[in-house]
């Protein structure tokens, strides 16, 4: 079947680069964006510290992912050349209708042109790892997630267990080596770099770089600092 336009690509018929877009290096574009998904989980992360996650939630991802999007929404100024969305289409890699374009858990966006994103996708730990590693060989390394960025994020919002060997579990498995980023030396934050099997006849960066943030939700009596460090808090005696 044809795909037929959008108007989206009628009104932005050439979409260029995210990083590139804003005019900056990828470092401190990267810098820019994972800043403010930390201080919005920091925002986050105290107001659910009383949750108890280890308990069965119906749709635990989805609503951590829109109520992260508000935070972050929170810590904006408002001035940013993009805007944070729960849940954009990425039209780009779609397939022909009745089909649904793939979908962003989250993505910064361009207000300039709406066609550019720059993708992060979340899944709960550990029961979604293989899910976690599944996104980033199906979808960001083969050009359906991300065409237009040189990068993208993967969410894990570990709700049990520990963020360091979440962190190990997932460079074996991808496999890939996961690097410290320079600018959150005490965040469990990883980069890893890779080439992407592009699609014939198209023009998306090759090189990937992949921003692995692991989001700590904690048992409650858990005190997160406003690096998102964790500290046990003494509980009252009967």
């Amino acid at each position: 079947m044809k795909i037929r336009k959008t108007v989206g690509e009628l009104l932005w018929p050439n979409p260029g680069e995210f990083v590139a877009s804003l005019l900056v290096s990828k470092e401190s574009a990267s810098a820019q964006l994972l800043e403010l998904v930390w201080r919005g989980y920091d925002l986050l992360a105290k107001e659910l510290a009383t949750i108890d996650f280890s308990a069965h939630f119906d749709d635990l991802e989805r609503e951590l992912t829109q109520m992260l999007e508000k935070r972050i929404h929170d810590v904006t100024s408002g001035f940013e050349p993009f805007v944070i969305q729960h849940g954009p289409y990425e039209r780009e890699t779609r397939r022909p209708a009745p089909a649904q374009p793939p979908q962003y858990d989250l993505a910064f966006i361009l207000r300039a042109n709406e066609r550019v994103m720059w993708p992060l996708e979340a899944k709960v730990l550990p029961r979604a790892l293989a899910e976690y590693v599944e996104d980033v060989h199906k979808e960001f390394l083969t050009c359906r997630y991300g065409p237009f960025s040189m990068e993208g994020g993967m969410l894990g919002y570990v709700v049990s267990g520990n963020a360091e060997d979440f962190l190990g579990k997932i460079a074996a498995r991808i496999p890939a080596v996961l690097a410290h980023h320079p600018a959150f030396p005490t965040r469990p934050l990883r980069v890893s770099n890779h080439n992407r099997t592009v699609p014939p006849a198209k023009s998306y960066p090759v090189a990937f770089r992949i921003h692995h943030l692991m989001l700590v939700f904690a048992p409650p009596g858990t005190h997160i600092g406003s690096q998102g460090d964790l500290k046990s808090t003494p509980r009252d005696h009967a």
